[in-house]
């Protein structure tokens, strides 16, 4: 290779549903596919985190708690919450970053609840550099009652479309 050929980076793909910045707008709302919760999701949890507390891992220990039986970890309620959101396909190719959030846990989430993602555009706002914005989403995950288990927002940076 000489000094005039070149080298361009791996292409990003952008997916069929992705958004960019200039394509959401506030009020705009999504719900996810849904999730059971099993066993395994706590057994898995536990021994990638080694948070082995027994109201995680030990059914008769719970029982005795106000929960009446095993939950899953809060943060892994997070963690699949993210990935529930993923599967809409909005961020696929057109989001830069994840920039934090803040996050209630209202209500446990117990082995056999199905779980969903309520999503939600909250606010808009483009940042110095015209190429990116920040979306504000409110962002809930319901179980199959429609209990809010755990809520807040998330903060998520976006490239801006080039062909607008």
């Amino acid at each position: 290779m000489d000094a005039r050929t070149k080298q361009e980076g791996p292409k990003i793909t952008v997916g069929p549903n992705a958004l960019f910045f200039d394509d959401f707008k506030v009020g705009q709302s999504w719900l996810t596919p849904r999730r059971t919760i099993s066993e395994a999701d706590i057994v898995m949890f536990a021994g990638l985190t080694g948070d082995y507390n027994p109201v995680h891992t030990d059914e008769e220990f719970a029982k005795q708690t106000p929960f009446g039986t095993r939950i899953l970890h809060g943060p892994a309620v997070f963690a699949i919450a993210t990935g529930l959101e993923f599967r809409l396909g909005l961020k696929e190719g057109t989001a830069i970053a994840f920039l934090g959030m803040t996050w209630n846990l209202k209500a446990p989430v117990k082995m056999g609840d199905t779980i969903h993602v309520y999503q939600r555009v909250e606010a808009v706002r483009l940042t110095s550099n015209p190429n990116r914005g920040i979306v504000t989403f409110w962002v809930e995950v319901r179980n199959q009652a429609g209990t809010v288990c755990q809520d807040g927002d998330w903060k998520v940076m976006f490239q801006t479309n080039p062909a607008a």
